[in-house]
């Protein structure tokens, strides 16, 4: 099996028809496919948040020769489709089972490292002078039925003793009050870390700043084979081929695994849907109610995730899909769009602009995994569990270290080193995501 899905969500000739291809600049630096034989110190696979961070620090940090490959353009999958959400997350694992299995103290260094990976893609920003639409402060939860409420405070509790961190309970009177009113959610729980971002222009300004230390990214240039050769690999393109002393996989949900052997069977990918509306006047978010540009997600199991974006635009995401083709994405934007009528009911005769369609990574433990794999030299960083803007920042930076030999695997926390198991008959993992999502439906729909 190379791909799980239908082979729409995997054509890189496609444009992905975001609101991000929309509104952002031109990356303005050539990434011309490879067509010859070549050779590098590191190659990547991936020209996503997390190549693109690997690279570009083994660039700077180690003036390493490094090599970027890439299907389609530098951030055509998940990195240029995600809702913009730079906040705490990488894993679906809750925090009291994470720390029953890898201890108190690996869990506590792996939140330490989500809060500074928000800060990361701050100060790289800043430092590089990318305007990538920074708005908003932290995130907030909402509970989408009132028995929703109870999980809330316990997760609220958990974040104050497991970790010291102060999250304020919103009921729904103050949630109307910060300009955050829909319909039918029962409260907040706000989570102070993090920032709502254009994920184009931070992606597109990584790779400015790659390609500008030296990196040279190679774009329409699959990765048809990847093989051992000699002390190092060799990397079949459709019009070249690419040799290096290690490689970097940094595919995420894209992953093929017939191309990408080693993860075979390892990997979950799972449909995200989003779609845009056109700008909303500022009456129009006064008659709703909403005016805020807090990042905001529900408690369901097949969570939506939402904002208002800085020209006015609302974004509305959510998952539940389990088929790629083209008449399955339009099933799911019309799930979409009934849902968000739902909440904001003043914005029923609002226009959606946009919609795409993306594939989010789950592993079965439910936690990222960052390191080497058990080939020699071969490494990897993904499974980001639908929440990775912030996260590979960290990713990136701890995954060139190792490469570079600048830090061992116990440098990281335990939550991220333990190897990668296969998920058990993974020709089966599409039934088993059905049966889960229909299990979590029921669930969501009874509260």
């Amino acid at each position: 099996m190379t791909r799980l899905y239908h082979d729409a969500l995997y054509d890189r000739d496609a444009a992905v028809g975001s609101y991000w291809e929309a509104s952002a600049r031109p990356l303005g630096r050539a990434t011309p496919p490879l067509t010859e034989d070549a050779a590098c110190d590191i190659a990547v696979i991936g020209a996503g948040f997390t190549g693109l961070t690997a690279a570009l620090t083994l660039a700077e940090e180690e003036a390493a020769d490094v090599a970027v490959l890439e299907a389609g353009t530098p951030g055509w999958g998940a990195s240029g489709r995600n809702g913009g959400f730079c906040c705490l997350g990488g894993a679906k694992l809750d925090y009291a089972a994470m720390a029953k299995r890898y201890g108190l103290e690996e869990t506590r260094r792996f939140f330490q490292i989500q809060v500074e990976a928000v800060d990361l893609v701050r100060s790289f920003c800043k430092a590089r002078g990318i305007d990538a639409d920074l708005t908003g402060e932290g995130e907030i939860l909402l509970a989408h039925k009132p028995g929703r409420l109870a999980e809330l405070r316990a997760e609220q509790a958990q974040f104050r003793d497991l970790f010291g961190l102060d999250c304020p309970l919103l009921e729904p009177a103050a949630l109307a009050e910060r300009g955050l009113a829909a319909a039918d959610f029962h409260g907040g729980l706000l989570v102070p870390p993090g920032v709502g971002l254009h994920p184009l222009k931070y992606l597109r300004g990584l790779a400015r700043a790659a390609i500008d230390a030296g990196v040279r990214v190679y774009g329409n240039s699959a990765v048809l084979a990847l093989q051992r050769q000699g002390g190092g690999f060799s990397l079949t393109t459709p019009q070249g081929r690419m040799t290096a002393r290690k490689v970097i996989i940094a595919t995420n949900g894209y992953s093929e695994e017939a191309r990408l052997p080693d993860l075979a069977g390892r990997l979950l990918p799972v449909i995200s849907d989003i779609i845009v509306t056109r700008p909303l006047s500022h009456n129009e978010q006064a008659a709703q109610g909403w005016t805020d540009t807090t990042m905001c997600a529900d408690s369901r199991h097949l969570l939506h995730y939402f904002r208002l974006l800085p020209d006015g635009r609302f974004l509305f995401g959510g998952r539940g899909g389990i088929s790629g083709s083209p008449a399955a994405g339009e099933r799911g934007r019309r799930r979409l769009r009934r849902d968000f009528e739902h909440h904001f009911p003043a914005w029923r005769n609002v226009e959606t602009e946009f919609s795409w369609r993306g594939l989010v990574c789950l592993s079965k433990p439910l936690v990222p995994f960052v390191g080497a794999l058990e080939e020699k030299g071969l490494y990897a960083a993904l499974a980001y569990h639908g929440n990775g803007v912030s996260f590979t920042a960290y990713a990136g930076r701890a995954l060139a270290g190792l490469v570079a030999g600048r830090q061992g695997a116990a440098d990281l926390p335990a939550v991220l080193r333990a190897p990668l198991p296969r998920f058990p008959l993974p020709f089966l993992r599409r039934l088993y995501l059905a049966g889960a999502y229909g299990l979590y439906g029921i669930r969501d729909a009874l509260g």
